[in-house]
């Protein structure tokens, strides 16, 4: 016999009706009718509506039926009349009729409401989180989440994958944010770093003969937070094949992509193959490697057409080798001036020095920069957007990285407040041919833009005769709706081309040897040629419950600040066990009564104090 239920509280339907049951969950919500109560009880299954009547022997218990106590009901099944039938439920058509109550647990008064999902301070949420996660959106989300992720599994099983797990105990990695690290009790003063990623580790399983793996990985990295990026830790379905190339590998992910969305939302998709944008026509029409897909505007160079102008703005912007970027947008001229003023605002809001534009109609044209342009390079621009009379055309000149950046904000802004984005649908494309370098004007020198592990496209011949800002590589991302889901790249498998890839960036064959010999030597026996990706779990299910933030999608997630508030992380330790790490804190001094916070209070340590993680001798 069953102790605390014969069913669960989403279980119960008209076939049951006639029948006695026992039913526990909490107590989600309460309403006093003339007398007669209704107990709504909640369960991970769903909520069953329990009518108790004055004269029941669980009536005189209902002073204590607090909502989100926890109670256990026995009572008789009985049919809704019509008009109470509650479409909204499940169990709607049916109610029990209490006769026994048994408190299992008292709750005290909570500081938010679990019935209702109105908004309240995040932090209070998170400090609460066991609360919150019992609110029918994100307990949906986290049912969600397992869901996505019996998915994945069973997915890439069928496509020929095999799940390893990798170490998280393991070394300091060159994947670009900074390292969680771990001090060794048994080695004094040495360090192991939380894995970025399983970026080696699973090029080694390649290595080792392992001809498919996946792993739904978690991964560290101690970087700000931002709304699709969770400060500490994230999950990844990290991915890796060998003897495959670029296509192959998008070929696989589109199966799997296309396969989870398809059966997680009823939205439409981007059909497969999804569309293939090279990195520098995606900088220069979306102004963006993440282009968002769903708003229908395209921005154009229109830098020759300046190159002679009277326009002094754009003229001194290209001959600092600056560019001007064009977009040309439909039926926008009957816009207020308020729209037009509120555009520039916001190109400066995002880093921009304005936004000028020329507004065609059926007299010519209109703008405040027309008069310094002549009929040649007005009909040439009006060639370059094809140019009605109602359309209008905007302009942003700077150097190169801020015009792009500013020209792609506002073709996302003028998406929205024109109601050119569409509302619903993913639109998936690839980044490919990102470039292999980038010049570094802080350190005077090339540098990787990527990933230091890609294949350059060419191998060695194009490290030796190609200039380095014109080398592609084989490396890729998946974006949808504006959002990066994934990078991934073909691996540089050849140690010879590895040195050189390095040389260019100022790395000598022993600073390589120092930094990846465990890589490089393994590749000496044989490695064969691989690739892979890493589509993010939590990304995924961010646009599949459309939630506004990363942490809407995860059980126990950090704050903006890092912080768990529940269970008080990051938090102090003892000085045993900082002895026995061999450790010394070197904490800033307390700030004096009246003394400046915050950053003037954290200045550097006293001369002669040894810095944090300076081991005990």
């Amino acid at each position: 016999m069953q102790q605390y239920r014969t069913h669960t509280c989403g279980e119960l339907r008209k076939t049951h009706v006639g029948q006695s049951v026992t039913i526990s969950g909490w107590v989600h919500r309460v309403r006093d009718h003339g007398g007669v109560i209704f107990v709504d009880v909640r369960d991970h299954y769903g909520v069953t509506q329990v009518v108790v009547n004055p004269g029941s022997a669980c009536y005189q218990d209902s002073t204590k039926w607090r909502c989100e106590s926890v109670v256990k009901f026995t009572g008789r099944v009985v049919e809704r009349i019509a008009e109470t039938v509650n479409s909204k439920l499940a169990t709607g058509d049916i109610e029990v009729v209490g006769d026994t109550l048994e408190i299992l647990s008292e709750a005290e008064v909570t500081p938010f409401s679990v019935a209702l999902d109105s908004d309240c301070d995040e932090n209070l949420r998170l400090k609460y989180r066991f609360l919150d996660l019992r609110r029918e959106q994100m307990h949906a989300n986290i049912v969600l989440r397992s869901k996505v992720a019996s998915s994945v599994r069973r997915r890439m099983v069928d496509l020929g994958f095999l799940e390893y797990n990798t170490p998280i105990l393991t070394c300091s990695s060159p994947e670009g944010a900074r390292d969680f690290l771990v001090p060794s009790r048994l080695h004094a003063g040495k360090f192991y770093a939380l894995p970025q990623a399983p970026q080696i580790f699973k090029q080694l399983l390649m290595v080792s003969g392992f001809d498919r793996y996946f792993q739904i990985a978690p991964c560290f990295r101690d970087e700000d937070a931002r709304a699709d990026r969770s400060p500490g830790e994230f999950y990844q379905i990290d991915i890796e094949m060998s003897f495959v190339t670029q296509e192959e590998v998008f070929a696989v992910v589109e199966k799997l992509i296309d396969g989870i969305f398809s059966e997680f939302s009823t939205q439409a998709l981007t059909a497969t193959p999804y569309p293939r944008i090279t990195y520098r026509d995606s900088m220069l029409q979306y102004g963006t490697d993440k282009p968002d897909l769903r708003v229908p505007l395209i921005i154009q160079d229109a830098s020759d057409i300046f190159r002679e102008t009277g326009f002094n703005a754009f003229k001194q912007v290209l001959a600092k080798k600056g560019v001007v970027r064009a977009l040309a947008v439909r039926n926008c001229a009957e816009q207020p001036r308020s729209f037009f003023d509120g555009l520039i605002a916001f190109s400066q809001e995002k880093g921009g020095k304005g936004l000028a534009y020329i507004t065609w109609t059926a007299e010519g044209v209109k703008s405040p920069i027309a008069k310094f342009l002549t009929p040649a390079e007005l009909d040439a621009l009006q060639k370059l957007g094809n140019m009605q009379p109602g359309d209008v055309m905007f302009f942003a000149a700077d150097t190169e990285k801020v015009a792009n950046k500013v020209a792609g904000e506002v073709r996302v802004r003028l998406g929205e407040l024109l109601g050119l984005k569409e509302k619903e649908g993913y639109k998936f494309c690839w980044i490919v041919d990102f470039p292999m370098y980038e010049w570094s004007d802080e350190e005077q020198r090339w540098d990787f833009s990527h990933n230091p592990f890609s294949m350059p496209q060419g191998g060695m011949d194009a490290l030796l005769n190609t200039k380095p800002d014109q080398i592609c590589a084989y490396q890729y991302d998946l974006v949808c709706n504006g959002i990066e889901l994934s990078s991934g790249a073909i691996r540089n498998h050849r140690p010879e081309i590895m040195y050189k890839a390095f040389e260019l960036c100022g790395y000598t064959q022993a600073d390589v040897e120092k930094k990846f010999g465990g890589l490089l030597n393994a590749f000496r026996f044989g490695a064969p040629p691989h690739g892979g990706i890493a589509p993010g779990l939590d990304r995924i299910l961010m646009l599949l419950t459309n939630a506004p933030n990363i942490r809407e999608v995860i059980a126990f997630p950090l704050n903006q600040n890092g912080q768990d508030l529940l269970l008080g992380a990051p938090g102090e330790v003892t000085e045993k066990q900082l002895r026995e790490l061999r450790i010394k804190l070197n904490l800033p001094a307390a700030p004096a009564a009246g003394a400046a916070t915050g950053a003037a209070a954290t200045a550097a340590p006293a001369p002669g104090k040894p810095t944090p993680g300076t081991p005990i001798s």
